[in-house]
């Protein structure tokens, strides 16, 4: 039933029994406590009651003219969406009818005849089940919208339709799966979708770890956790994410910076399906399905030494790409929309139309920080906008320019952008190589070579920085013997 269209949040009890008696009796015993009563006296009237009604609770009674109520209740069964719970009222010592009725669906069971007090406790706590249930669903209808509102799954671009098809193949199943794309192209979102339209996992925790943001001696513990005294510090036992995502989902974002000893043991986990706290001798087994994703090249990892090729095959059972923004433009004008609506509607402001001056923009832009940057942009311009429209002049000044980190070269033979030229050579990798040396040494040199600032300011994780300037030959320059503790002092 879809909870979030029913006019009001009373609870709703449909009494079924051909005794008007009977039904007069349930109803005075119930009616102190605030319930939308109806009555039937058929089942061809319960059937009529439930379309028009849509009743939470049923209280059928067995023995009903015509049809009996124990194959009213397994035909509820065939319409898991839009069944209520049932209440089956039976006869005296009719035992073995109410064990058929639980295993045909029934929520309960009540003998006849019942104490009120037993009625009123029954249909309580039948009731209070129906509200977790309706509180749940309002979760799952809030989390959708705001999914929708961050930009997930939006989109009419032929890339997003590819997205939409393999995460509706894939979620039924436990399979692996790699999610890979450019930052801010909303990967965790993706891996959030499979879980939520898997009818079995998402009853279980989306646990999500983010490999890059912990140093490599401490990903172990928060994975596989960690028994007391395993190491100076660890004073209590502690679950790891593994044990936390049991029967769900455990997302791993940026799995390429996972050290190659928790390589080992992610594997061995996956094979086996049980995991060893750190400390521990205990076999635990687990119940999880692994999705992970990454912006790096793994193939090329591979090559060069920095991750297993064993694990990278089992973690890419299936593969989703998202395509960066400036490959799916046409998906760029309903995402500004939904972003514009969700900002109105949380700040309070004024819904605005989106003025072609700042769409041509929008559209010109190269969006190198991808559905994330959109984001930041709509809702900046927005709460800065005055007028009935979001024109140009409302949006940054790195938008009107038109380019982006990553533009395209402009006449002249140079790539420019934030005041820095690199020579253009029509070797892209080069190109690219030389405008993040230049990049980050101008960030570096901003900071006074604090490379915990510099990782700030460029949205990136310190460690992730240090591997960049390692890759560009500026380590020895500004990361004293690999660390930056040294630049760090400088702030104090």
């Amino acid at each position: 039933m879809a909870e979030q269209n029913r006019a009001d949040d009373k609870l709703r009890v449909l009494i079924v029994d051909d005794e008007e008696a009977a039904r007069y009796g349930v109803r005075r015993a119930l009616n102190t406590f605030g319930y939308d009563i109806a009555e039937a006296g058929s089942v061809a009237e319960a059937r009529q009651a439930i379309t028009a009604r849509q009743p939470d609770l049923l209280l059928l009674d067995v023995n009903l003219p015509g049809e009996s109520g124990l194959d009213f209740l397994r035909e509820l069964q065939t319409q898991p969406d839009a069944a209520p719970l049932v209440i089956l009222i039976t006869a005296h010592g009719s035992e073995r009818m109410a064990v058929e009725a639980i295993k045909a669906g029934a929520y309960d069971y009540l003998p006849k005849p019942f104490e009120v007090d037993d009625l009123r406790l029954v249909v309580k706590n039948a009731l209070e089940t129906v509200r977790l249930r309706r509180e749940n669903e309002a979760l799952r209808f809030a989390l959708a919208q705001e999914g929708a509102a961050r930009g997930a799954l939006i989109g009419k671009s032929e890339a997003m339709r590819r997205v939409r098809a393999l995460i509706e193949k894939v979620a039924e199943t436990d399979a692996t799966v790699l999610v890979r794309g450019e930052s801010g192209t909303g990967k965790e979102l993706v891996a959030r979708e499979v879980h939520e339209r898997s009818s079995t996992r998402r009853r279980g925790a989306f646990v999500a770890v983010n490999c890059a943001a912990l140093p490599s001696e401490l990903i172990e513990s928060e994975l596989f956790g960690h028994e007391k005294g395993a190491f100076t510090g660890a004073a209590a036992r502690r679950r790891g994410k593994f044990e936390q995502a049991d029967g769900g989902t455990l997302f791993l974002d940026e799995i390429g910076d996972m050290s190659a000893n928790v390589q080992a043991k992610l594997l061995r986990a996956l094979e086996e399906r049980r995991i060893e706290r750190l400390g521990g001798n205990d076999s635990i087994p687990v119940d999880v399905r692994i999705i992970s994703a990454t912006h790096r090249p793994l193939e090329q990892e591979i090559e060069q030494g920095n991750f297993r090729a064993d694990l990278f095959y089992r973690l890419r059972v299936v593969t989703i790409e998202i395509a960066p923004l400036r490959e799916r433009r046409e998906d760029i004008v309903v995402l500004a929309e939904a972003f514009m609506r969700q900002t109105a509607e949380r700040y309070k402001l004024p819904e605005r139309r989106l003025a072609p001056s700042a769409l041509r923009q929008l559209l010109e832009y190269r969006w190198p920080g991808n559905v994330r940057e959109l984001r930041n942009v709509i809702e900046r311009a927005l709460i800065m906008a005055e007028g009935d429209e979001l024109t140009a002049r409302d949006l940054p000044d790195e938008i009107k320019g038109g380019a982006g980190i990553d533009a395209p070269p402009r006449a002249g033979g140079e790539v420019t952008s934030a005041g820095l030229s690199v020579p253009f050579t029509a070797d892209f990798r080069s190109d690219r190589r030389e405008f993040e040396r230049r990049y980050i040494t101008r960030c570096l040199e901003e900071t006074g070579g604090n490379v915990t600032r510099a990782a700030a300011i460029l949205g990136m994780h310190r460690q992730s920085l240090q591997h960049k300037l390692r890759e560009l030959g500026l380590a020895r320059r500004y990361v004293a013997v690999g660390d930056d503790a040294a630049q760090d002092n400088s702030d104090n």
